[in-house]
């Protein structure tokens, strides 16, 4: 099914998820043996064994919302003004008929299929620090395929956006690679993003598929940046991604991000922020900086309204800003 929408901005290809969020302790995650700060991928069986164990738990869940990483991030750009276009696979179900309808409701449009299964769903445990651990089950997003990519959107978008969780499934790769290839030859720009550290030490073979010959930006925090190139120098790390992208964007946490090319690197501070929950911070700052770079800002004017974004995200709970008014209004704060 597709849903078409005037597309000079973004098209996504990511999992289709639901979000459900606990505030959790540190010996919660040590008890459950979950890596901290990190996604880790199980299935239904094991999924359902720890929604079964949080709900005989102290700890509520806080709020539920639609998600999936690329999902977030062109909304985001969608929320600040861009136009916007996902491809998705979700089930019959409830989770996935909202799914559907907070997209349209933000205009974006959508190309793929539902039924097959589950729509998949991620919990996402903060912690006092604010960091966010992430255990997903992808459910029938897992089967995301070529067939799902509208290559006629793609044509017509400014950037196309690749989270790097999809490396984790033969099919979604494909469909990755397709965008990209499409894209290409439409003169589209393709952005990356490598997710997470588990994805890059457990599903490098799959990145680099999506990745081909080299991507136009790549979007990665420092963690991720280090566990690629096998360094624990960012300065040697960044040179080397510079070799798979012409543009790099870094981010550093609270202290901002660095945007890099051949030709020049660039550390963009960040603003101060009371941060609660870091749970789509580089969602939304892929989804500003896209959004700033179609409208013409160059790599540095992106990267310092994509800081400002995921300062003002971390300030409340959830991965996502309520609504596209939202959106706007965080745009209207901004000052250069």
């Amino acid at each position: 099914m597709t849903t078409r929408q005037p597309n000079r901005g973004i098209f996504g290809v990511g999992n289709a998820l639901m979000d459900f969020e606990y505030l959790v302790d540190d010996g919660f995650l040590r008890d459950e043996k979950i890596a901290k700060g990190h996604m880790t991928l199980v299935d239904e069986a094991g999924m359902a064994a720890l929604e079964a164990r949080l709900a005989a738990s102290q700890f509520a869940n806080r709020l539920s919302m639609s998600g999936g990483s690329a999902a977030n991030a062109v909304f985001a750009a969608r929320g600040f003004g861009a136009s916007g276009f996902y491809a998705y696979r979700v089930g019959e179900d409830d989770a996935g008929k909202r799914f559907l309808a907070d997209l349209a409701g933000a205009g974006i449009g959508t190309s793929g299929r539902r039924g097959g299964g589950a729509t998949g769903r991620c919990l996402t445990l903060v912690t006092a620090d604010a960091e966010r651990t992430l255990i997903t089950c992808l459910g029938v997003s897992a089967q995301l395929a070529p067939q799902d990519v509208d290559e006629a959107a793609v044509d017509a978008a400014a950037y196309v956006y690749v989270e790097g969780y999809l490396a984790s499934a033969a099919d979604a790769c494909d469909a990755a690679v397709l965008a990209r290839e499409v894209g290409a030859g439409a003169g589209a720009r393709t952005s990356l993003s490598l997710s997470d550290p588990s994805m890059v030490l457990a599903f490098r073979d799959g990145l680099e598929k999506m990745l081909g010959n080299g991507v136009h930006q790549l979007f990665c925090n420092e963690e991720e940046a280090l566990a690629w190139t096998g360094t624990d120098r960012l300065d040697i790390a960044i040179r080397e991604l510079t070799d798979i992208a012409r543009f790099v964007n870094v981010t550093v946490g609270a202290r901002g991000s660095l945007t890099a090319s051949k030709n020049a690197s660039r550390m963009v501070p960040g603003y101060p922020s009371q941060a609660v929950d870091t749970t789509g911070a580089g969602d939304i700052y892929a989804g500003a900086c896209l959004h700033a770079l179609t409208e013409g800002a160059e790599p540095p004017e992106a990267a310092r309204f994509a800081n400002f974004a995921a300062a003002e995200l971390v300030a409340q709970h959830g991965a996502r800003l309520r609504g596209v008014a939202d959106y706007a209004a965080l745009r209207r704060r901004f000052r250069p």
